[in-house]
This record gives structure tokens, sequence and C-alpha cells, in this order.
């Protein structure tokens, strides 16, 4: 089944956009590359929730059709990917975006060029406030949503002295803000001790972990993913770092990471992520159950960021009956969508949606011989906003 589908996709791809007049080109630009862990599983996402909008008869009377580019990690290249995919591939609308200085780049362009693009898995504050514009939508939860939920939860444990430690790039300084912000509003006497900054992928774990124990944190606050939390949780374990300390990990719930450590997960970390063996709702059972039939695997966060956005544009291009831009922005103003987490809404006052996340405890089972989320609940991101008067304050009146 997989094999008949794919051929004639990947035909139609290499066409000119003349020769295949019903076709609709979603484009997308992302770090393959830089951030495999999360990106293959988000690919493959995308592709099942293409391959499902098209067995029901595409867009428009159209099928789809997904062209991909990589970024290098790198936002010129985005910017020139971008162009690249508008002026030959002819695409019709464009998504992607991982790395937050490389989707505040994408999103420059959206208002440069004035073309519609959905943000799918950036997840800086400023692609919708500071810097955003009327043309950029954004999916995954932000910075800002994730960091109040886990807020919601660090000030119950009244610790005073924390520690912190994130990667040094807009991602990591802007949690980090808000996680001080939010935290010494709810809690006045809490100390910051020690803040560790490395550069993203570079971390020197030894000493980065020697800093925070010598500050004798009562809890640490981590912002660090992929290679970095892998290296950052093992020197951990062998220095004894978490012992008898609480620890608050942004996305350290996450498969695509938690899974990396397997014997080496850390255990009764306060964290975001996606615990799919234990999500029992019939949305979610459907979409496990596709995912699992195709791809003979278990989806990862990624995945559902990747489905989530081929759904949104299909939602939004829908309701527009267009993939003019004008049209879309309209159509995603208050743009309901159907995910496997549950309904979504795109709000008006910030072009964000309301996506959430789960927030749980770590632990280690010994059945799947790798760390999972207990405890966890979903948070729904539509209750983790500033007030509708903070957010105008913070986008710009052109963005209005």
């Amino acid at each position: 089944m997989q094999l008949r589908w794919t051929l004639p996709v990947l035909a139609m791809a290499a066409l000119p956009a003349w020769a295949a007049p019903g076709v609709l080109k979603i484009g997308e630009i992302n770090s393959y590359k830089a951030m495999p862990a999360f990106l293959e599983p988000y690919k493959k996402g995308m592709d099942l929730a293409v391959e499902q909008i098209n067995a029901q008869g595409g867009l428009l009377g159209k099928q789809v059709v997904l062209v991909t580019r990589d970024d290098n990690g790198n936002p010129g290249d985005a910017v020139r990917a971008a162009e690249e995919l508008y002026t030959r591939e002819k695409i019709d609308v464009l998504t992607g975006s991982f790395l937050s200085h490389v989707g505040m780049a994408l999103t420059d362009y959206a208002g440069q060029k004035k073309r519609f693009f959905l943000a799918s898995e950036t997840l800086t504050d400023k692609v919708v406030w500071q810097n955003g514009n009327r043309y950029t939508y954004r999916l995954r939860g932000s910075t800002y949503m994730q960091t109040a939920m886990l807020v919601q939860e660090a000030k119950k444990l009244n610790k005073k002295r924390w520690a912190i430690v994130y990667p040094n790039y807009e991602y990591g300084q802007s949690a980090v803000a808000t996680f001080k912000q939010l935290m010494k509003e709810a809690q006045p006497d809490i100390e910051f001790v020690a803040e560790q900054a490395p550069a993203l992928g570079k971390i020197d774990a030894g000493s980065v972990v020697q800093a925070i124990a010598d500050a004798k944190p009562d809890a640490i606050f981590n912002v660090l993913f992929s290679v970095d939390l892998g290296k950052f949780v093992r020197e951990g374990n062998t220095r004894g770092l978490f012992k008898d300390r609480t620890v608050v990990g942004l996305l350290s719930g996450e498969p695509e990471y938690l899974d990396a450590l397997r014997q080496e997960a850390p255990e009764g970390w306060i964290v975001t992520g996606y615990p799919w063996y234990s999500i029992k709702t019939p949305a979610h059972d459907a979409f496990l159950k596709a995912y699992q039939g195709k791809f003979k695997d278990y989806p990862r966060l990624g995945t559902i960021v990747g489905y989530n956005a081929i759904q949104s544009l299909a939602a939004g291009i829908t309701k527009a009956g267009s993939t003019d831009t004008e049209a879309l922005i309209k159509a995603f103003k208050g743009l309901n969508v159907n995910t496997p987490w549950g309904p979504i809404t795109y709000r008006a006052q910030d072009n964000q949606s309301t996506m959430g996340a789960y927030v749980g405890t770590t632990a280690y089972s010994k059945e799947l011989q790798r760390g999972i989320m207990t405890n966890f609940y979903y948070a729904d991101g539509k209750d983790f906003q500033p007030s509708d008067a903070e957010v105008k304050k913070l986008r710009p009146a052109s963005a209005q």
C-alpha cells in the first residue's frame, strides 16, 4: 500500500507546476540534518496526513504533494530555500521550521514577501509576539505556554534555591526569562543560585554539572534537549547531581530524547512530553493505529507536530476555498482543527494555536526498557496565555 502511494507522489513532485495542474503543493523547510531525532518522525507525521487527505479526495479537488527542503540549521539557507520553493517549485503554501532563529527568519520572510506561513514547531514567543506579523501563524504551543505549564507544578514544590541550565540561543533564553518571571510572581523569595548556558550542541557536560552541584541548589530547571540533554543526564547521573533534587525539564519527556537514554533515563523529573503508550481517546487511538500500520513504529512528539501541521493547512485551505494569502489569513482567524490530542483553535489575537502539552513525571519502565511519563495530564494551551491586553502590547501594530 505504501509503495503504490509513494511512487505517484514522487513522480508528480518531479514535474514542473505547469505539467501537474491537479496538484496542490505544500512547501516545507526544516533542519532535517541538524535535528534528525525530532524531524524524521515529524516528516512521517506529515506523510501520513498527506496520504489520508489524498485518500479522501485531496484539497480543492487536487492531490496534495509535499515538497521539503533542509535549512541546515541556518536562517539564510532557510530564506533561500523558501524563495526557491516559490519560484522554482511553484508551491501553494509554506510551512515548517524547528530552530527558533530559523523560524524567526522565515517569519520575517513571510512578512516581507506577504506570503502565508504556518510555523509548525519553532517555539520562540517572538514568532507570534514581538516579531509577529499578520502572515505568520504558529501551531505548537510556545515557549511561554509550555514554561507556564511547568511553573504550575514547580511552584507547588516550594523550593527556594534554583539552578538553571539552557541552550544559549533564542528558545533557551526565552524559556528562562519566562520561568524567572512567573516563579518570582508566585514565590517572591525564590533565589537563582546558578545559571549555565552552553552553546547549542556544544555542551561541556562535566563542567556544567559540576558548576550546578557547587551552587547546592534545591531544584533545577532544565531547558536542554537532544544531544545536549543526553550528555547532561549521563554526567548528572554519574556525579549524583539529581540525588535528592527535583528537576523540572522542558521537553524532557519527549520520546525523541527520553528513548535515546534507555536505562539512563532520569526518574522523578517533572516534564512536558508525549506518553503515546498511555493516551486512551478515540482520536488518538485512530491516529496511533494508522501510524503504526503505515510505519511499523511508534510515534514521537515530532510525529504529532508534523501531522497536525498538515491537517491545519488542510482545514484552513478548505475553509478559505483557496490558497490565496489573504483568504488563508482570514480563514485561520479562529480556525478550529481536530487533532489526535483533541480540538485546537488558532487565536485571532496573536495567530497562535491552543495546542497544549502533556505534563507528568518521568519513570523507568523495565518492560519497555526506557523512560516513560507517569501521572500525566493534558494541559490545554488556551489556559496558559497572557491576557489579551498583554498580547496586544507585545505584537507590533502592523500585526494586529
